[in-house]
């Protein structure tokens, strides 16, 4: 099994940024202490080219960022400054869901242990989000694996809005996201199936409604692989989620979502989407959980 991983492009933020990047190396750190994966488990990926990066995204938006012509509007939008490292940090992190969506389909499942960058839109990024490597990944399995059916079920608390609106119209990619109503972000898009919930849900009204969702989804779109963001943000303690998943609660979706797949026998990419907690740890601890669930499942 393999986990991709690019935490060593460290991103030069300022101090008192919001955007929690030390939990990308420590989630590594965690796993790889974890006793459930091999050192040569961990590789860092390519970065994703030009030609798929362009399946989801406008050549003008690809160009301003790569010479960094971005105007100051759209960096505050994605709400990192721009850098060398920044581009290739987002070329990788896309790199990698590809990479994990192509061992997926030959392993199973696969995992990126960064990504699920939903708010990247296809001519702008947004809500620290420059390329989209969800629709990315989904598009390039299809041009390089001939799939059909690709579903992309998102569990960040956060709407996909990026992702719905770069694959609306597109039959052969399934969206699904459930999130919170009155959170980020407030202009919704309208993915292929949408599950908002209201302020302070928990487990137990979280869990149901995911999985009728996710029934509606397998039924629906009858997916030959899955991409799977596994946001830890629906959780109680997480300071921008507005939800009240407990871990425990958390830990139940991820064996719901990953062990129907795997019941149903689609090959699953996992992305680790948006997780701010008040204390990182838990955050870290929810991330790891979900990876080490799909590899018990698979074991």
């Amino acid at each position: 099994m393999t986990l991709y991983y690019a935490d060593h492009f460290v991103l030069p933020l300022p101090p008192g940024h919001r955007f929690p990047m030390e939990k990308y190396a420590r989630l590594r750190d965690a796993l790889a202490s974890s006793g459930a994966f091999a050192p040569e488990a961990f590789r860092v990926p390519d970065g994703a080219t030009d030609a798929q990066i362009l399946r989801a995204h406008d050549r003008d938006y690809l160009a301003r960022v790569v010479s960094g012509s971005l105007s100051p509007a759209e960096v505050r939008a994605i709400g990192f400054p721009w850098s060398l490292a920044m581009v290739e940090r987002s070329r990788r992190s896309a790199g990698a869901t590809i990479a994990a969506a192509r061992d997926a389909l030959t392993q199973g499942w696969s995992a990126n242990l960064a990504g699920g960058t939903h708010h990247a839109f296809r001519d702008r990024g947004e809500g620290f989000c420059v390329f989209n490597d969800a629709a990315i990944a989904a598009r390039t399995m299809q041009a390089e694996a001939g799939l059909a059916r690709v579903a992309i079920i998102d569990c960040d608390v956060h709407q996909g809005n990026g992702t719905a609106s770069i694959l609306r119209g597109d039959d052969s990619v399934f969206t699904f996201s459930i999130h919170g109503a009155r959170n980020f972000p407030f202009r919704k898009e309208v993915s292929d199936l949408d599950i908002e919930l209201p302020d302070g849900t928990g487990d137990e009204l979280y869990l149901a409604a995911l999985g009728g969702g996710l029934e509606e989804t397998l039924a629906r779109s009858r997916p030959q692989l899955a991409i799977y963001l596994a946001g830890a943000d629906p959780h109680e303690g997480d300071r921008l989620g507005r939800l009240a998943v407990t871990r425990e609660g958390l830990a139940a979706r991820d064996r719901l979502v990953l062990g129907r797949l795997k019941q149903e026998g689609v090959a699953v990419a996992i992305a680790m989407a948006g997780g701010y907690g008040n204390d990182i740890g838990d955050t870290v601890a929810i991330h790891a959980s979900t990876i080490l669930t799909a590899q018990q499942l698979w074991a």
